[in-house]
């Protein structure tokens, strides 16, 4: 059977949830962070109802839409629930407008994504292109991003189940969906009601090239730091003026010169200076703070305030204020104990003919807060490159074989491969 006559719906799926402006706001304190989100789950919530999914519902709380495909097996034969899980806002970049382009049959050449603004997506600086030749390119028209992170794998969740839907003959347990707001800024996992999703184990589907599979991810902080200094008049300043974006950069000239994203790799961790604004009277930062191991990472949280204190300690009066507070945890920590979801993830990646590409995450998903939560989540590829900006793109092809991995976990799942 072709993939097309698998997955009828897919394109025509990902083309119009991609057009629909979904960006999360980091500013916002609504539940989700905008009211598009909300809009958007609403219609996906009565598209769900009217494929024939079961225990559907949007829950204004976490702002999260489960739903239930119920197990076709009788009381003799059981399998263990499972889950899977997408997220349905995109990153903080222009999202309005948003104008797929396709490209069938994509010749491995530059490709031009706007002829009028002459914007164009050149095999020279995505040489990563070529992988495609002769696939169903699907991207931007230069002016925003494509979405594809996280609608890829929201469709290919949806449309695999969707064929088990169309074909009752095909076995399988009790297999739920979740599908959530607010992931691009860090709060929607964290909202989120576990336990109405009963799933022994779930999977998100968020990560980029087809075979990368990600069990292994950051432990994660960030540092909020205010500066106050002192602004008078520079012709006045002498023995008076304190100058806070000059103690800003000394700040910054104490971190670890080599330990920061761009010159750091695999497990090793890092600091990097991510916001800064102000004055000379006021200056606000933000660090984040990653390592893979947690006992570096409790090293490190440390380290930032004792640089903080030595600062501090220069001054007639403390004039930083720091706060530390933890945004994710490494989901191996709680994996490593029952590698089930792993161990049937890279099996149904080997009999799709896929090559698992397993390596530390050098950042965190979804699931690093749901495996904490007690559904241990690894995360699975969606096929999408170049998230987050105007040369994101993905292929009809990548998603579906992220669909064929859905189905093949849940086969597996269903051969009582998993207890």
């Amino acid at each position: 059977m072709t993939l097309i006559k698998m997955y009828p719906t897919m394109l025509e799926r990902f083309i119009r949830y991609a057009k629909i402006n979904t960006r999360s706001d980091l500013k916002s304190t609504s539940i989700p962070t905008t009211k598009s989100q909300w809009e958007f789950l609403e219609m996906l919530r009565d598209e769900l109802v009217g494929y024939g999914f079961t225990k559907v519902e949007l829950d204004p709380e976490d702002s999260y839409l489960v739903a239930l495909l119920p197990s076709n097996l009788t009381e003799e034969s059981t399998a263990p629930a499972i889950g899977f899980i997408a997220h349905v806002d995109t990153a903080d970049f222009n999202a309005e407008n948003i104008n797929p382009q396709i490209h069938e049959n994509y010749n491995g050449e530059d490709v031009l994504l706007n002829a009028q603004k002459n914007l164009v997506m050149t095999v020279s600086e995505f040489p990563n292109l070529k992988n495609y030749i002769g696939e169903t390119l699907i991207t931007t028209d230069g002016t925003t991003l494509l979405g594809a992170d996280d609608k890829a794998g929201l469709v290919s969740v949806l449309e695999a189940c969707l064929y088990l839907m169309a074909h009752p003959e095909i076995p399988h347990g009790d297999i739920w969906l979740a599908f959530g707001p607010d992931e691009e800024i860090g709060k929607g996992a964290h909202r989120f009601k576990a336990d109405r999703m009963p799933a022994k184990f779930a999977y998100t589907l968020d990560s980029g090239v087809v075979g990368k599979l990600e069990y292994e991810t950051f432990n994660a902080a960030r540092a909020v730091v205010t500066i106050h200094g002192t602004s008078v008049h520079p012709g006045q300043a002498k023995d008076v003026m304190v100058n806070a974006l000059a103690e800003a950069a000394k700040l910054f000239a104490h971190m670890p010169v080599d330990e920061v994203p761009e010159r750091t790799s695999g497990y090793e961790g890092y600091f990097m200076l991510s916001k800064q604004s102000g004055d000379i009277g006021k200056v606000e930062l933000e660090y984040i703070i990653r390592d893979h191991s947690m006992e570096k990472f409790e090293e490190r949280k440390a380290q930032f305030q004792q640089i903080v204190d030595a600062q501090n300690a220069t001054y007639d009066v403390p004039r930083i204020e720091c706060t530390i507070y933890d945004e994710y945890y490494n989901m191996y920590e709680i994996l490593k104990d029952d590698m089930t979801s792993v161990e049937v993830a890279i099996e149904a990646y080997k009999e799709c003919g896929i090559t698992p590409d397993i390596q530390p995450f050098r950042g965190g998903t979804d699931g690093c807060i749901i495996t904490y939560k007690g559904i241990p989540t690894p995360n699975l590829f969606t096929g999408a490159e170049n998230l987050h900006g105007q040369y994101e793109f993905v292929t009809l092809e990548s998603m579906q074989k992220a669909s064929d991995v859905v189905l093949k976990i849940i086969k597996l799942v269903q051969n009582k491969k998993v207890g």
